[in-house]
């Protein structure tokens, strides 16, 4: 059993990492602000423990894009949106590109997420999300692809 000191601790510590994951792949704000609060929710309910910090992070990781998953299955979705919070970015590319990778279809946010943002290697991605490790490739390279095209219309329109 965890201790609410540690708890604390633990939330403080992942609760970014978990949040972004989340709002990445969700796209929205109040689905992943409820995901994040199932994931640790989840995480002190958990009464088997973890190996190490990395197991425990995996496992945040994992139960976060389960939470996601299951939100996209669920008929009922909330309706507030990224678009309704205003977000500043250091330059017009940035904007574009976050444009883009919410456009992405939801199995190829979640590679490019965890290897551009976490630096997860292609093997741990493919254990994260339990996927082929051929598998992790080519999601990144169509996600690559998708956002390379995406953000080549958006320069040609301008």
């Amino acid at each position: 059993m965890i201790t609410n000191e540690y708890y604390t601790c633990l939330v403080e510590t992942y609760i970014d990492t978990v949040y972004r994951i989340a709002l990445s792949m969700t796209g929205k704000v109040c689905d992943a602000e409820d995901i994040t609060q199932n994931t640790f929710l989840a995480l002190l309910q958990n009464k088997k423990g973890f190996e190490s910090e990395a197991h425990l992070k995996h496992w945040l990781i994992r139960v976060t894009v389960n939470g996601c998953k299951k939100l996209f299955r669920s008929p009922w979705r909330s309706s507030c949106s990224l678009d309704e919070i205003p977000i500043s970015f250091q330059s017009p590319e940035h904007s574009d590109l976050f444009d883009a990778l919410k456009a992405l279809p939801l199995k190829y946010k979640a590679p490019i997420y965890l290897y551009y943002y976490e630096g997860y290697s292609t093997a741990e991605i493919a254990k994260i999300l339990k996927i082929p490790k051929g598998t992790v490739c080519t999601h990144l390279d169509r996600g690559r692809q998708m956002l390379k095209h995406s953000l080549q219309e958006v320069e040609n329109d301008e």
